[in-house]
C-alpha cells in the first residue's frame, strides 16, 4: 500500500527561501571572480605609468614615479588594497585625468542603462512575437525564413552591423541621426533643467518639449536597433523551440481538440510556459548587453560607460577600467539574482 505525501505550505515556503538565500550568498563570489580577472589581466600588460612615461622620464623620475602611484608595490599588496577599497565603495581617481571613478560611474552610467533599455524593449519586441510566428509555421518557409534571421542577427559583430545601420538610415537615406545621444542644441537644453536624472528620455518627457523628445528618439533608434538585434535573435529561436515543446503538450492536444484556433492556442494556451525560459535567459543576455554597450557606444558615439571603457582601456587606466567593470559584474550579478527570483516565482520546479 503506497502512500501518497504532500508538501505543506509552510515547507514549499522554507524552501524557496532556501534557495533564494542561497541565490543571493552567490553574488558576492561572482562579484569578487569578475573583479579579479580584470585586475590581473590589467597587471598582466604593465603598469600605466611606465607606459605613458617611459619616453619623457629619466630611470630615477619614472621610478619615483611608479613609487608615488603605488604600482612599485608587490602585486598581492595592490590587490588587497583593491579589495579594501572596493569594499567601502572607495574606487578612487582615474590615472589619466585624476577625476573619481564613482563620479564617472554615476556621470556616464544611466546613458549605458539607457541604452540598455531601449536594446531590451527591441529584443522584446522583436525576438519574441517571431518567435511564435517561426512556431506557428513549423518547418514551412516562413519559419525557415526567421531562423535564418535570427542566425544572422545573433552572428553579425554589432559595431558591423552599427555602421551598416548608419550607412543605410544615416548617409544614403538621411532619416537618422549618425551618433550621439541627441542634438547638441537638445544637449544643452536638457542639462539647463532643474533637475536633471541623466536618462535623455525621461528627462524630455519631463520637460514636455516635443522636439526635444523627438530629437533624443531619433538618437536612440540606431544604437537601440544595432545592439538589440543581438539579443532578438537569441530570444527568437528560444521562443520557438520552447513553443513548438509545449504546442505537442497534453493541456495543448485537449484544446486543439476542443475547436480552439491555432492563434488561440498559441497566444493563450502555449505561450506563458514557454516564455519561462526566455526570462531565465534574459538575465543572462545582460551581461551581452554590456559587453555589446561597448562596442556600441563606441560606433554612435553614444557617452556611456562603453565610450568611456573604450577610452579608458586605450590608455591603460587602472582605475577607471576597474571601477567600470566592477559596476557592469554587480549589474550582471543582481539581475541574474533577480531573475532567478521571478523563475522561482513562476516556476517552483526551478529551486531543487
Amino acid at each position: 500500500m503506497s502512500v501518497l505525501t504532500r508538501e505543506t505550505p509552510g515547507a514549499a515556503g522554507s524552501g524557496l527561501v532556501r534557495y533564494l538565500v542561497a541565490r543571493f550568498l552567490l553574488i558576492v563570489p561572482t562579484v569578487l571572480i569578475l573583479v579579479s580577472v580584470v585586475f590581473f589581466l590589467m597587471r598582466a600588460t604593465g603598469d600605466p605609468v611606465s607606459a605613458a612615461f617611459a619616453d619623457r622620464l629619466t630611470p630615477e623620475q619614472l621610478r619615483e614615479k611608479l613609487h608615488q602611484t603605488g604600482y612599485d608595490r608587490p602585486l598581492l599588496i595592490q590587490y588587497l588594497d583593491f579589495l579594501r577599497s572596493l569594499a567601502t565603495g572607495d574606487l578612487g581617481r582615474t590615472a589619466t585625468d585624476n577625476q573619481p571613478v564613482s563620479h564617472l560611474l554615476t556621470t556616464y552610467g544611466a546613458a549605458t542603462a539607457e541604452l540598455a533599455g531601449y536594446a531590451l524593449g527591441v529584443a522584446l519586441l522583436v525576438g519574441v512575437p517571431l518567435g511564435m510566428l517561426a512556431a506557428s509555421y513549423r518547418d514551412r518557409a516562413p519559419d525557415a525564413g526567421l531562423r535564418v534571421f535570427a542566425i544572422l542577427t545573433y552572428a553579425t559583430p554589432v559595431f558591423f552591423l552599427g555602421l551598416l545601420l548608419k550607412l543605410v538610415f544615416a548617409v544614403w537615406l538621411g532619416w537618422l541621426p549618425a551618433s550621439g545621444r541627441a542634438s547638441t542644441e537638445v544637449q544643452l537644453f536638457l542639462q539647463d533643467q532643474t533637475s536633471t536624472t541623466g536618462f535623455y528620455l525621461l528627462d524630455a518627457l519631463r520637460s514636455g518639449d516635443s522636439a526635444a523628445i523627438s530629437d533624443v528618439v531619433q538618437h536612440a533608434v540606431l544604437p537601440g536597433l544595432a545592439l538589440g538585434l543581438l539579443v532578438a535573435g537569441v530570444l527568437l529561436r528560444l521562443v520557438r523551440t520552447n513553443l513548438i515543446g509545449t504546442l505537442n503538450t497534453d493541456y495543448v492536444e485537449a484544446a486543439r481538440s476542443r475547436g480552439v484556433t491555432p492563434f488561440r492556442l498559441i497566444t493563450r494556451h502555449a505561450t506563458r510556459p514557454a516564455l519561462i525560459a526566455v526570462v531565465t535567459v534574459l538575465g543572462l543576455q545582460v551581461a551581452g548587453l554590456l559587453g555589446g554597450a561597448v562596442l556600441t557606444e563606441t560606433t554612435f558615439e553614444w557617452k556611456g560607460l562603453g565610450f568611456e571603457l573604450a577610452h579608458y582601456l586605450t590608455v591603460r587606466d587602472f582605475p577607471a577600467v576597474q571601477g567600470i567593470a566592477a559596476l557592469f559584474a554587480i549589474v550582471v550579478a543582481v539581475t541574474n539574482f533577480l531573475v532567478d527570483v521571478v523563475a522561482a516565482l513562476i516556476d517552483p520546479r526551478v529551486r531543487y
